[in-house]
Order: C-alpha cells, then sequence, then structure tokens
C-alpha cells in the first residue's frame, strides 16, 4: 500500500531542492564560478532531488508489487512501463539517474557545464515528475 504522507513529504523535499536551484538557474556563468562553493552546492541539492525521485519511484514499485527495478535509471523505466511517467520524462528521469551516479560516484570527471546544461534545462522536468506521480497516486 502506497504511503501517501510518505510519498507527499518526499515530493515536497523535491520542490524544496529544485526552488533552491532555480534563482541559480538564472546566473551567468560568471556568476556561478565566482565562488568555489556555487557548483558543488548545485551538485549536492542535483544528488538529493534526483535520489527523492528515486525513491519515490522504489516506494510505489515495492508497494504495487512490480517488479524490483535493477537500478535507479530502471525504477523510472518501472513507473513508465505501468503508466505512471510519459515516455519522454521516463528518458529523462533515466539519464538524470546517470548523471547523479556521475556525481556521486565519480565515473567520469565532472563536467561542470553538464551540471549547468542540466540547471538550467532539467529544474521542469522535476515539476513534471511531482505532478504526474501526485496526480498518478492521488497525492496532495
Amino acid at each position: 500500500m502506497i504511503d501517501e504522507p510518505r510519498l507527499n513529504a518526499i515530493l515536497a523535499r523535491i520542490k524544496e531542492e529544485t526552488d533552491h536551484l532555480r534563482p541559480l538557474a538564472k546566473l551567468t556563468d560568471d556568476e556561478l564560478e565566482a565562488s568555489s562553493e556555487t557548483i558543488p552546492a548545485i551538485k549536492y541539492r542535483f544528488v538529493v532531488a534526483i535520489e527523492a525521485c528515486v525513491d519515490v519511484a522504489r516506494h510505489i514499485i515495492a508497494s504495487e508489487g512490480f517488479r524490483p527495478a535493477s537500478s535507479f535509471a530502471d525504477a523510472f523505466k518501472i513507473l513508465r512501463e505501468h503508466d505512471l511517467l510519459d515516455p519522454d520524462l521516463a528518458a529523462v528521469m533515466q539519464q538524470m539517474a546517470g548523471f547523479r551516479n556521475i556525481l556521486v560516484h565519480l565515473y567520469l570527471t565532472v563536467d561542470e557545464e553538464e551540471v549547468k546544461h542540466n540547471l538550467r534545462t532539467n529544474l521542469g522536468d522535476f515539476d513534471r515528475f511531482r505532478q504526474m506521480i501526485a496526480k498518478a497516486i492521488g497525492a496532495s
């Protein structure tokens, strides 16, 4: 059974993280690079937001008895398979899961241009994720 209060709290956390990122998305590259703390803070907030999305997906998967996810990216694929995410958003969220892995595990050198690109182009995808999940589960 889906724990709506728990999911609502996690969805609120996603909003909180993206709300902190939005003003930074408006800054120029020079402004973002003016402090040695800004880019690391952006990376951290992305990690938290992406992991919160994964937490939502995994909770739904377990609660609904869907097949277990083999990876963070697979969790979003499973939500798509059950029509809880549209194909475009599922693909974006799968890419964001990969981005999270790069940030956390340093599989590759983290390209600050990719961080800035995601900052300026993907925040709306987190909003869409929250809205689609809330609608699908009847959460507030």
